[in-house]
């Protein structure tokens, strides 16, 4: 019942999943007043639909608190539940952010040795996608919540990108070992340490998202919300200046008609919606966050994302890394005391 829209851009967004994935099936929460007439005008979802009622759900303006005191039995609450006791394999909501996040954290708790969880999503670069994590969950984070990061966002990647050995570094203010503060000096040294299946690179700068210097990227929330959303900004006023350049004169239209099908195809790239599906790493449960703004193309992606990380066991990679990583620190620690 979240996302700009509503309901409307949900529905339409699982029929063109269910045609992209013949095999995928939805339980829908919300209100059936205003979903069941939805669902009937797109036959792909009648044999693959259950519907469950409810008429309370978090608006967008609801504080987490707010959300975690009564959003329990709201659409939100009951589809985060639903993966809590195994009858759906992941949960998608373009709804309020926050509140998605602190009721899944409460009712789906962190994997064993994930401190805190984290926002990850794919972002288009000049070599294709990159992975990108943390993107606003947490504001601050010492150097194991950041070590806890990468071994997720490699996993990311081998399961989304397919990559065998993910390129994995930390955004910094520079690529030399001695930029940046002690937290992301702690964190380098661990990971350049760790055996983890992993290319470790060292250090990125924010010009190395754009060009696709690595697989996974990784940082605070804070920062990574701010790099997100300068980039996503950087596009959109790219795009208008293109658009208004491109009609300015007879000229520049006819220009536009020979570029068109180069100029569309960078549009493809860098549209949001084709890239939508960000994921809360980390818990004991997948739950994917569809931007609120996304169009039923883009909730159809998010749903694209929930399948592959539910069919390839996200999860177990993750605590397999994690094991490997923490026998590897066990194993520090007795010979240093040896």
């Amino acid at each position: 019942m979240g996302g700009d829209i509503g309901p409307q851009v949900v529905i339409e967004g699982a029929s063109i999943a269910r045609e992209r994935l013949p095999d995928v099936k939805f339980l829908i929460f919300g209100d059936e007043t205003k979903i069941a007439p939805l669902v009937t005008k797109y036959p792909i979802l009648k044999d693959c639909c259950e519907i469950h009622h409810t008429d309370k759900f978090v608006s967008a303006e609801e504080k987490p608190g707010q959300a975690l005191r009564r959003g329990r039995d709201s659409s939100m609450g009951l589809s985060i539940q639903a993966v809590k006791d195994g009858k759906a394999r992941s949960a998608v909501s373009a709804g309020n952010t926050g509140a998605l996040m602190a009721m899944s954290k409460f009712m789906l708790r962190t994997m064993p040795g994930i401190d805190r969880p984290a926002l990850a999503s794919l972002l288009p670069t000049s070599c294709g996608e990159s992975v990108m994590l943390d993107l606003g969950a947490n504001v601050e984070c010492g150097a194991n919540n950041l070590v806890q990061f990468a071994i997720m966002g490699a996993a990311f990647s081998r399961t989304v990108l397919g990559l065998a050995t993910p390129s994995v570094a930390l955004l910094n203010v520079g690529v030399e070992e001695l930029k940046g503060n002690e937290i992301i000096k702690n964190a380098d040294k661990m990971l350049r340490d760790a055996n983890l299946p992993m290319d470790y690179v060292g250090f990125t700068e924010g010009h190395g998202l754009a060009n696709g210097e690595v697989d996974v990227v990784v940082t605070d929330g804070f920062t990574g919300n701010v790099a997100l959303k300068t980039a996503e900004g950087t596009a959109r006023m790219i795009a208008g200046m293109l658009k208004s350049a491109l009609s300015d004169s007879v000229f520049s239209k006819i220009g536009y008609l020979f570029a068109k099908p180069a100029l569309m195809s960078l549009k493809n790239h860098l549209d949001p919606n084709n890239h939508n599906g960000a994921v809360f790493m980390g818990l004991n449960g997948l739950v994917i966050k569809s931007h609120g703004s996304a169009s039923a193309s883009g909730f159809a992606s998010a749903i694209g994302v929930a399948a592959d990380m539910a069919s390839n066991d996200l999860a177990g990679k993750i605590t397999k890394d994690l094991q490997r990583f923490e026998k590897h620190e066990g194993d520090e620690i007795e010979d240093k005391t040896i």
